[in-house]
C-alpha cells in the first residue's frame, strides 16, 4: 500500500458513508481514536476521547485497546506510542507537523543545553521525541505554572521551545528561566487591532487567551490558558459572548457545550478571513482517517533508545499532574 506522501493514497468507493465506516472499522478492529480539540468538527465528532495535550497523553497512559488512532499532529503520536511500546499508534496524515517543534531541532537544543551547565530542562510537550529525551520533565499549557512552581524558587530552569508560553510562565512566577527562542506560528500571529476592535463591537465579550500568544494579546484578556481551561472557562461563565484567541477548532466543542453562547475567533494578523486555523492539524481529514483504520497505516515508531529516555519526562509529568489533580 502507497504511504509515500505521509499518508494511504488509496481509491475509496464514492458510494460510502465515511462517517458510518470508520464507527465499522473502529469497532472491527477494536480501535480507539483520540483527537485534539484543534481538529475538524468532523473528526471531533467521530473520535472516543478529545482533549488537549496534557489530556490525551493521560488517555493514552491507560487505554487497554491494541491500536490508538491519534487525530493530531505528529509529536503527539510519538508521545502516544512512547507510553504504549506494545500497542499499534497510527496518524491519518505523518504530514502533519508542528512548526514549534520543528523550532527545536534536537542537535541544535542539546548544544543550548551545554551552553547553560546547572540548569534543570523544562520543555512543553509540543516537541519531538528527540528534544524529550534530553529533557528532565515535560510540561502542557495546562500544568505548565504548577510544574514550574513544584521546584525551588531559586532552581536554575531551561524552558523549551516557546519563548511566549515561558515568558507567561515567568511573569505569572516571578522566576527568570532561560527560554528558547521557538514559537507556534498560528499563536504568534493574532492581531491586537481586529481583537480590539471585536471588543468594541461586541461590548462585554469576554478574551479567551492561550499562552502561547505573544505578551500584548495576553494582556488583552480575561482569561489565560490552555485549550481545556478556555473551553471549561466559556462553560462555567455566565457571560454570552466570547472571543477566543487560539486555534478556532476548539469552537467546535465550545458550541457543542454552549449552543446558547457565541464565540468568535480572534482574526490573525494580514487576513482577510476570521479565523486562525493551524494547517498542520487540518491535514486530518475523514477520506484519511477511513483509510488509515482500513489499511493500519501510516504507523508511528521511536527510535528505542529515544523512546526510553523520553519516557522519563513525560511520566514525571504524568506523575506530577497527578499528584496536583490536574
Amino acid at each position: 500500500m502507497n504511504v509515500d506522501k505521509g499518508y494511504v493514497d488509496a481509491p475509496i468507493d464514492s458510494s460510502l458513508d465515511l462517517k458510518e465506516e470508520i464507527v465499522k472499522l473502529k469497532k472491527e478492529k477494536n480501535a480507539v481514536i483520540l483527537a485534539h480539540y484543534y481538529q475538524k468538527g468532523e473528526i471531533q465528532d467521530l473520535a472516543d476521547y478529545i482533549g488537549d495535550s496534557l489530556a490525551l497523553a493521560q488517555i493514552a497512559a491507560r487505554i487497554e485497546a491494541p491500536i490508538i488512532v491519534l487525530c493530531g499532529v505528529g509529536f503527539m503520536g510519538e508521545t502516544a506510542k512512547i507510553l504504549c511500546p506494545d500497542k499499534k499508534v497510527l496518524i491519518p496524515d505523518m504530514n502533519a507537523g508542528c512548526s514549534l517543534a520543528d523550532s527545536c531541532q534536537a542537535q541544535d537544543f542539546e548544544k543550548f543545553i551545554k551552553e547553560n551547565p546547572g540548569h534543570t530542562v523544562i520543555s512543553y510537550v509540543n516537541t519531538s521525541a528527540g528534544v524529550k529525551a534530553l529533557t528532565d520533565v515535560l510540561v502542557t499549557s495546562t500544568n505548565a505554572r504548577q510544574i514550574v512552581e513544584s521546584f525551588p524558587a531559586d532552581e536554575k530552569i531551561i524552558f523549551g521551545p516557546d519563548r511566549n508560553l515561558g515568558g507567561y510562565i515567568n511573569s505569572v512566577t516571578g522566576r527568570n528561566m532561560k527560554l528558547w527562542n521557538g514559537a507556534c506560528h498560528v499563536h504568534e500571529q493574532f492581531s491586537v487591532e481586529k481583537i480590539v476592535e471585536l471588543k468594541q463591537q461586541f461590548p462585554g465579550a469576554k478574551v479567551l487567551v492561550h499562552p502561547e500568544c505573544k505578551d500584548v494579546v495576553v494582556k488583552l484578556a480575561d482569561k489565560v490558558g490552555s485549550t481545556a481551561a478556555l473551553l471549561n472557562y466559556a462553560v462555567n461563565s455566565d457571560e454570552q459572548v466570547f472571543i477566543v484567541a487560539t486555534e478556532s477548532g476548539i469552537i467546535h466543542e465550545m458550541t457543542k457545550r454552549c449552543p446558547e453562547k457565541t464565540f468568535i475567533a480572534a482574526p490573525p494578523t494580514g487576513s482577510s478571513c476570521g479565523c486562525n486555523d493551524c494547517s498542520y492539524m487540518k491535514l486530518n481529514t475523514l477520506e484519511k482517517l477511513y483509510n488509515c483504520l482500513k489499511y493500519e497505516m501510516p504507523e508511528v515508531s521511536v527510535d528505542q533508545e529515544v523512546a526510553q529516555k523520553a519516557l522519563i519526562p513525560i511520566r514525571r509529568m504524568l506523575d506530577i499532574s497527578e499528584k496536583l489533580g490536574l
